[in-house]
């Protein structure tokens, strides 16, 4: 289970774009940092070192985990929705069916065309290894080979999420 890791994935993008702009004049006094910020929300993180903590395995598991496993358009497959990890988990175990992911402080139980809608494979054997629960499994290889996978998913299976500052803002990436 080899995958990108997903921090050196948005450093790279944060790179390539601060580059890009100063090749065409654009960069102004945006610094890689703001870039770094960019990429994080793009795939569903508040800000850079949110992306930093949860990516990086350092996220305490009360702690805001993003949307990074969440996509755009998915409202009409069902989900269900839980404030705690054990009360998923309590309707999950006896079952185990579907896949057990993380929302921002809350999670969810979804199934295979979920999965499949955030660029994964569901049956991936990373999955296995994780018993079908990211939240569990949290840190883990298998979550960082599945974590690698998601960020080189397409742009548009990620709900990019805005800052504070500029939550009243149209989205527009960098």
């Amino acid at each position: 289970m080899t995958a990108p890791d997903p921090l050196d994935e948005l450093k790279v993008r944060a790179r390539v774009r601060l580059n890009r702009a100063r090749r065409e004049g654009t960069a102004g006094a945006l610094t890689l940092r703001d870039h770094l910020h960019a990429a994080a929300r793009e795939v569903g993180f508040a800000h850079w070192d949110q992306a930093r903590q949860v990516l990086g395995g350092l996220a305490a598991p009360t702690d805001d985990m993003g949307n990074f496993w969440h996509a755009p358009k998915t409202g009409l497959l069902l989900h269900l929705w839980f404030a705690r990890h054990d009360e998923a988990r309590a309707v999950f175990a006896p079952q185990r069916q579907g896949f057990v992911l993380p929302y921002r402080r809350q999670c969810f139980i979804v199934q295979a065309p979920f999965i499949e809608a955030l660029g994964l494979d569901a049956r991936d054997p990373a999955w296995q290894a994780l018993g079908h629960d990211l939240v569990a499994g949290y840190g883990t290889p298998a979550w960082r080979h599945l974590a690698g996978q998601r960020i080189r998913a397409p742009l548009a299976s990620f709900e990019p999420r805005l800052s504070l500052a500029h939550a009243n803002t149209t989205h527009r990436p960098l």
